[in-house]
């Protein structure tokens, strides 16, 4: 989307709109509406066109849907997928909650560290060494499938992560908890202490 160049055949980029059906703008956010709703291409001037902030590419005239921008986990100069992350997640370990899970980047000491939400099970687990297969089974199967270090683990309660009133999952909304420290967490690893710590709060 920096670019405002039309991608190539399979080549991932900002999907672009252009329909009868688009609106005109954002109501009285002139500077919002220019950028959003008023794209051109490049190379040939055409548009206007809406940028939908949604990632995809075409192939044999068909277009495929692979995530948000502002989700897109870039670590390393490599881009990530957070759903992606997420299935590794919830296949780790039986007792995480499958779809319950979020997976973004916080920046610690001038780092971009990558972060999982997940929620587990209820009245599964009581003491800290009781989630640490957990922990475990998660860092080692995201580093084996991804070559991503995991750097904090946050295990939450059951029907507590951040979702839209439609039932997404609110990635943005989960990185802001986990930073305030407003998660309703049980169990929480992570690795920027001096050593990793694992803290478990009362169920």
């Amino acid at each position: 989307p920096d670019t405002t160049a039309r991608c190539a055949a399979a080549e991932v980029g900002e999907i672009w709109v252009n329909a009868p059906s688009v609106a005109q703008g954002s109501w009285q956010r002139p500077d919002e509406s220019e950028h959003t709703f008023r794209a051109h291409l490049k190379d040939s001037g055409r548009g206007p066109f809406l940028r939908t902030g949604d990632l995809g590419f075409m192939q044999d005239g068909e277009l495929f849907v692979t995530g948000r921008i502002k989700d897109l986990i870039i670590i390393r100069g490599v881009n990530h997928y957070p759903q992606d992350i997420e299935a590794t997640v919830e296949r780790s370990h039986e007792h995480l909650r499958p779809g319950l899970g979020a997976t973004f980047t916080v920046e610690i000491a001038g780092r971009e560290r990558l972060v999982v939400v997940a929620e587990v099970e209820r009245g599964r687990h009581r003491s800290k060494e009781s989630f640490e297969p957990i922990f475990e089974a998660i860092r080692r199967n995201v580093s084996a499938e991804h070559e991503l270090a995991v750097d904090a683990i946050a295990l939450i309660k059951a029907g507590s992560i951040p979702k839209t009133s439609s039932g997404k999952i609110q990635r943005h909304a989960a990185r802001n908890d986990f930073l305030s420290e407003s998660l309703q967490t049980v169990a929480l690893w992570q690795s920027w202490d001096k050593r990793p710590t694992a803290v478990v709060k009362p169920p």
